[in-house]
């Protein structure tokens, strides 16, 4: 079992720029090495470990750090690679000795939150050595996911605690660039925060303070939910998945004027980019030449017409992308090494025999688990 990255690599944080033969983009699956980081008192190098990351090992990413929490040996703890700034090494990883004995991580471009048994605590990634800049007791009964903690939930950017309404029981939050998507424990999907690009599903482009059920959602429960930097995804308990959002670059995979007139520039032999649509623009559904539609912004909860009719058992957004994994074939939802608004098949993993197990996306990046041995979703 063993995880791979692929994507954006500015700061190291899939392969270390060290290699020299590894440039900013990973456009093909690299399997991650494990971590070289000092563990306790012993610093221990690669070569007196295994050089793939060990089964027990989850993913967290942001655009410039990759965070890997170790739950192993029952003992978690993180290190981190990418920027962090002490030491001041883009290609080292970092253990940070105090999240040793943590369940859970979350990691954002300034700061890093961990939870134990008994507390939540923060810090500031540029001073991972220093007390923490806030803390949260927690009881044995108060185990939650992370983002999520007692009576609300857990913020990479001050105030580090928000509460929730006593009256939505969560199960699972997940957190964009401005706005959140919460699944409670009867399977209703509630969205806040910015609306500007439709994220939130209520069918406009307004924000909103405070969760708001997602009606066109009711009475059809869900089974995880997932946040991007301005869209947002959900799969219901029968597999389908739900996208809504701005698609600007294809990240809801429906039809993308951009990403249209992208392509016929480059047929023609043009240089550069498409332009973005102005907010007028993309606040309505366009159609192209004849009957073709184009969606730059799906206020509402689409249901995405997969190929084979697919059964979506894992999913995760970035900032302008998604990837899932079925049941069925452990394919990711999407894998070209340029924009795309169809949902495509990362080859790589099946001619490897391999099967998919997990996903996680950074920003601009994304991160699978995969196994030589069919997984069960049981």
């Amino acid at each position: 079992m063993s995880w791979f990255g692929f994507g954006f690599n500015g700061f190291g944080q899939i392969v270390p720029r060290a290699r020299g033969s590894v440039g900013v983009k990973v456009l093909f699956p690299e399997r991650l090495e494990c971590c070289d980081c000092d563990v306790g008192q012993t610093r221990v190098s690669r070569a007196e470990k295994d050089e793939q990351l060990p089964s027990g090992t989850e993913i967290r990413a942001t655009w410039s750090r990759l965070a890997v929490l170790h739950r192993q040996t029952g003992d978690g703890h993180v290190c981190i690679s990418g920027f962090v700034a002490s030491p001041p090494n883009q290609n080292a990883c970092t253990y940070v000795p105090a999240t040793k004995g943590c369940h859970d991580a979350l990691i954002g471009e300034r700061y890093l939150t961990a939870s134990f048994a008994d507390k939540i605590e923060c810090w500031d990634i540029g001073g991972l050595g220093s007390p923490p800049v806030w803390r949260m007791e927690l009881t044995n009964t108060d185990a939650a996911a992370l983002p999520l903690a007692p009576g609300g939930y857990a913020f990479p950017k001050t105030p580090f605690y928000r509460a929730l309404s006593p009256q939505i029981c969560a199960q699972r939050l997940a957190l964009g660039a401005e706005h959140a998507v919460l699944l409670s424990t009867d399977g209703t999907v509630y969205t806040w925060g910015l609306g500007s690009h439709g994220q939130l599903g209520h069918g406009s482009v307004e924000s909103q303070s405070e969760p708001l059920a997602v009606e066109v959602l009711r009475g059809l429960p869900m089974g995880d939910v997932a946040a991007g930097g301005w869209h947002s995804v959900c799969i219901s308990a029968g597999g389908d998945l739900y996208v809504w959002g701005w698609n600007e670059a294809g990240q809801l995979g429906l039809p993308s004027r951009s990403l249209r007139a992208q392509a016929e520039h480059s047929s023609a032999g043009e240089a550069g980019c498409a332009t973005i649509p102005t907010r007028q623009e993309a606040a309505e559904t366009q159609e192209g030449e004849g009957s073709e539609v184009f969606i730059s912004i799906q206020a509402f909860p689409a249901l995405l017409d997969l190929p084979e009719e697919s059964e979506i058992k894992k999913m995760s957004c970035g900032s302008r992308h998604t990837a899932a994994v079925t049941c069925d074939y452990g394919q990711l939802g999407h894998g070209a090494p340029r924009s795309s608004d169809q949902p495509l098949h990362v080859e790589y993993f099946t001619k490897e025999g391999l099967c998919v197990l997990d996903v996680v996306c950074g920003s601009w990046n994304t991160f699978v688990l995969a196994s030589e041995r069919a997984p069960s979703f049981e």
